[in-house]
């Protein structure tokens, strides 16, 4: 197994786990805690390469030591053992690139080419915005390899520039330990203002340097379809909008006028600009378009407006699993406050992007809303992660989104847990 320069001359870092974790390992889970570690042979450094080793001295396991992390250990391969090498990342970033062939067409320049611990690139993420690629990391195990990983990078993906994304609690190691900083551009010249993509032929700006995620929310893209195939001739409402990327494909697709509302200014002014860049579509031209800056709990709960058509995405209400239980409550109340804003034939389109609320519990959340309130609905769809976003273990099953029609002669869901 190779390990960065710096680890060349020390014994290869040696683990044993809990029975335990030798089991989830075998499952497939990419993550060791800090206390599945039974044993091992020294202290670790970041970034180097750990080896799992099971109670009868069988390798179990390689994968990236993060020695400030409690996930202190991310997975790149068990089973049979393996050389990591230069021709082992080669190998892997082919692949993973291949399962993205035939997922778009000339029309889409913007979606995400490795995703993390799905794709076996754990704590790494890799987006492409046309020319640019932007590499988000989670971990700080990444940081003393990337120059390792860089130059595949540019060979297999050409790209005017890379730019560094960087995970809030791994900035200070990253600036301290190995001299990066977030928002930086490993190679390339620095963009002049933000990035411009296309996605199923609607133009968006990305900030790609200082952006939330890396400058987009790219796994809403299916829904986004979704949201312009039942927009036509509806006033629509898109709260928590950021960059108002639901309210363009809803304006391309007939809208008789949208409202963006979010408590950031910088994202409504984003959404503006978005929309003038989509001026040549006909509905967009036609559409009014309102930007509210507010919160957006607080406006639903206060307005008597009505709408046709609601769209309800707000940020992750659960970063932790303590938080799980009241995160659903709040989902149950935003819908419900939601639904009581939607004409009596109006349709809802509820989304999660917490991790830690199982998609079961989100749907079921938004369905009580609704049978409390006495309204009948009949259920459009339930939708989950797109394909250049898979999600291969619970923990990556974050996105959901469900669509709820409300008319007089619906059908209402029974048997509803209580």
């Amino acid at each position: 197994m190779n390990q960065p320069a710096a680890n060349q001359t020390a014994a290869r870092l040696r683990l044993r786990l809990t029975n335990t974790a030798e089991s989830i390992v075998r499952s497939g889970h990419p993550w060791l805690f800090a206390d599945s570690i039974r044993e091992q042979n020294r202290a670790g450094k970041t970034g180097e390469l750990a080896v799992s080793y099971d109670r009868n001295d069988k390798f179990l396991a390689v994968g990236l030591y993060d020695a400030d992390s409690p996930i202190r250990v991310r997975i790149l391969h068990a089973g049979k053992p393996q050389i990591i090498d230069a021709a082992w990342w080669q190998t892997r970033l082919t692949q993973t690139l291949a399962r993205r062939d035939g997922l778009f067409d000339a029309t889409t320049t913007g979606y995400r080419l490795i995703h993390g611990e799905s794709d076996g690139w754990p704590g790494l993420v890799l987006d492409r915005y046309a020319t640019s690629l932007v590499l988000k990391l989670y971990t700080a195990a990444w940081l003393p390899r990337l120059k390792e990983i860089l130059p595949l990078l540019k060979e297999k993906i050409p790209c005017e520039r890379i730019v560094l994304r960087l995970s809030r609690n791994i900035q200070p190691v990253a600036e301290k330990q190995f001299q990066f900083h977030d928002g930086q551009t490993l190679c390339g010249e620095l963009p002049v203002g933000a990035v411009i993509f296309s996605e199923n032929g609607v133009r968006f700006e990305a900030d790609v340097l200082r952006g939330q995620k890396t400058g987009f929310f790219l796994d809403q893209r299916e829904n986004r379809r979704e949201v312009e195939s039942l927009a036509r001739g509806k006033k629509v409402l898109n709260a928590f909008s950021f960059s108002g990327g639901f309210s363009v494909y809803a304006a391309r697709g007939g809208a008789k006028s949208v409202k963006d509302l979010d408590i950031s200014a910088h994202a409504l002014e984003s959404a503006k600009r978005n929309f003038a860049l989509n001026n040549n579509f006909p509905g967009v031209a036609a559409c009014v378009h309102e930007t509210v800056q507010a919160d957006a709990f607080k406006w639903i709960e206060s307005s008597t407006e009505k709408f046709d058509l609601i769209v309800l995405d707000p940020p992750s209400l659960a970063k932790r699993e303590s938080e799980r239980a009241a995160a659903i409550r709040a989902y149950e109340r935003v819908n419900s406050l939601g639904i009581t804003r939607l004409s009596r034939d109006g349709i809802l389109v509820a989304g999660s992007c917490s991790a830690h609320v199982s998609a079961p519990e989100f749907f079921d959340a938004v369905r009580r809303a609704a049978v409390k309130l006495g309204r009948k609905f009949t259920e459009l769809k339930t939708l989950q992660h797109p394909p250049d976003h898979p999600a291969a273990f619970k923990e990556a099953e974050y996105l959901k989104v469900i669509y709820l029609k409300f008319a007089l002669d619906a059908v209402r869901l029974a048997d509803l847990p209580r």
